[in-house]
C-alpha cells in the first residue's frame, strides 16, 4: 500500500482495458470508470484485511450515496491502468474514497465517491461498525512500523 498521510490508506490495484469497455470512438466508455473505481474501493477494504464479503456478513451494506469523475485523457483497449483508492481516516457517518486512474504516469481520470453504512436487513443508515475502524486503524499502525 501507498500512503502520503499517516491517516490515509492508498491502495494501487490494476487493470486491464478490455475491447468490451470500449465505446465506438474506441475509447473507454465513461460509465466503466465507476466500475474501475468499484474495483478500487473494494480491493482497498480487501488490502486493509475487510472483504467486503466480510462486511456483508457482519451485516453492513456500503450504497453509493455520491460520485463524482473528471475525465482527463481517454484511456483505449489494451491500456494497462494503474487505480490508486484512498481513504482517509475520519469519524464520520459517511466514508469518502477518492480515486486516481493513471496510465503509467498519465492522469487519465480522478473522482471520489461517498457511502453510509447501511444495515443488510432494513438498510438503515448506521455509523461506521467498529470493524471497518478496527481494519483501517490496524493497517495505519502497520504502515508506520
Amino acid at each position: 500500500m501507498d500512503n502520503n498521510n499517516q491517516h490515509s490508506v492508498t491502495h494501487r490495484s490494476q487493470v486491464r482495458v478490455r475491447y468490451a469497455d470500449t465505446d465506438k470512438m474506441k475509447i473507454v466508455y465513461n460509465g466503466n470508470y465507476l466500475v474501475y473505481f468499484e474495483i478500487g474501493r473494494t480491493e482497498l477494504l480487501r488490502a486493509c484485511g475487510l472483504p467486503y464479503t466480510e462486511l456483508e456478513k457482519s451485516g453492513y451494506l456500503l450504497p453509493v450515496l455520491e460520485i463524482f469523475a473528471r475525465y482527463k485523457a481517454p484511456a483505449v483497449y489494451d491500456d494497462l491502468l494503474d487505480i490508486y483508492a484512498t481513504y482517509t481516516l475520519e469519524r464520520l457517518p459517511t466514508i469518502r474514497i477518492e480515486y486516481l486512474i493513471k496510465r503509467g504516469e498519465e492522469e487519465i481520470v480522478s473522482g471520489y465517491s461517498i457511502h453510509p453504512f447501511v444495515t443488510a436487513d432494513g438498510m438503515k443508515p448506521v455509523r461506521p461498525p467498529k470493524i471497518f475502524f478496527d481494519a483501517i486503524e490496524e493497517t495505519l499502525r502497520k504502515q508506520g512500523e
